[in-house]
C-alpha cells in the first residue's frame, strides 16, 4: 500500500510540473517584468525637462503618479483600430486589439503590446496595496493592473488617457508628447 501511494504522488507530482511547464512555455501573454524602487530605467529627465515635454495634465499622471477622474478620459468609450503609446517616451505599450470595455471609466486592456513595453510596480499608495503600470523606459506611471480582465489573460490594464497617445491604424508614430 506504501508504494502504491508513492506510486500515486510521483504521478501526480509529474503531471502537475508538466502542467505548469507547459502552460508558461505556452503563454502568449507573459506577465511583464517587475520593477522595484531600485530600478533604472533608460530615459531620465528633470522635473523641468519633463514639464516642458508634457501637458500639465500629462506631467500630473506620468510624473507625480496622478489618476484622472473616471469616465474624464478621451479613451475611455474610444474604440478606433490602431496602437496606444506612451506620452512619457513615445513607446508602444497596447494595441486596440487588446482594449476592452470594463466599465469603470478608464481605458482598459487586457496586455500590453508586448511584455516588456510595461513594468509592475507594487503600490501601497490610498492605504492598500494594488500594482502599478509603469512605461518601461522611463518608470512614469500610467494606471493599475487587476485581476479581474476578460479571457485570455484575466488581466484589466486600466489606464489613464492623458498617459496615453493614440495613433490610428496605418498612422506614424507620434513624434512629441502634446501630439494629440
Amino acid at each position: 500500500m506504501r508504494n502504491y501511494f508513492s506510486f500515486i504522488m510521483a504521478i501526480m507530482f509529474v503531471l502537475y510540473c508538466g502542467c505548469g511547464t507547459a502552460q508558461t512555455k505556452n503563454n502568449k501573454f507573459p506577465n511583464p517584468p517587475v520593477a522595484n524602487t531600485k530600478t533604472i530605467f533608460p530615459v531620465k529627465m528633470t522635473d523641468e525637462r519633463w514639464k516642458a515635454s508634457l501637458t500639465p495634465k500629462q506631467f500630473y499622471i506620468l510624473r507625480q503618479e496622478g489618476t484622472e477622474r473616471a469616465g474624464s478620459g478621451k479613451y475611455d468609450h474610444f474604440y478606433e483600430k490602431g496602437t496606444y503609446y506612451s506620452a512619457a517616451t513615445l513607446q508602444p505599450l497596447f494595441s486596440s486589439e487588446a482594449k476592452f470595455n470594463s466599465g469603470t471609466g478608464w481605458p482598459s486592456f487586457y496586455a500590453p503590446i508586448t511584455p516588456d513595453a510595461v513594468m509592475l510596480l507594487k503600490d501601497n499608495s490610498g492605504g492598500y496595496e494594488r500594482i502599478a503600470v509603469v512605461d518601461s523606459k522611463s518608470g512614469s506611471h500610467l494606471g493599475h493592473v487587476f485581476d479581474d480582465g476578460p479571457k485570455p489573460t484575466g488581466k484589466r490594464y486600466c489606464m489613464n488617457s492623458d498617459a496615453l497617445i493614440f495613433v490610428p491604424e496605418g498612422g506614424k508614430p507620434p513624434i512629441n508628447s502634446k501630439q494629440q
